[in-house]
């Protein structure tokens, strides 16, 4: 996976902290907890508040 990856990522997500409160978190934890993904080969610094966003957006959209 790369952050271009939003809904491969959202769903990945939501199966490793299905408890997790997805909208308030920080994007500086968003981040980090897609680092730490299995499979997740982006670079820590290929992202940007934009992908964030879109990622949180569609892990919100992955629990509804």
């Amino acid at each position: 996976m790369q952050w271009q990856d939003i809904y491969a990522i959202a769903i990945a997500l939501e199966e490793a902290h299905p408890e997790a409160d997805n909208v308030n978190l920080r994007f500086t934890d968003l981040r980090d907890w897609v680092l730490a993904l299995p499979g997740f080969t982006g670079a820590a610094n290929g992202c940007n508040e934009k992908i964030l966003e879109a990622i949180q957006m569609a892990w919100l959209d992955e629990r509804d």
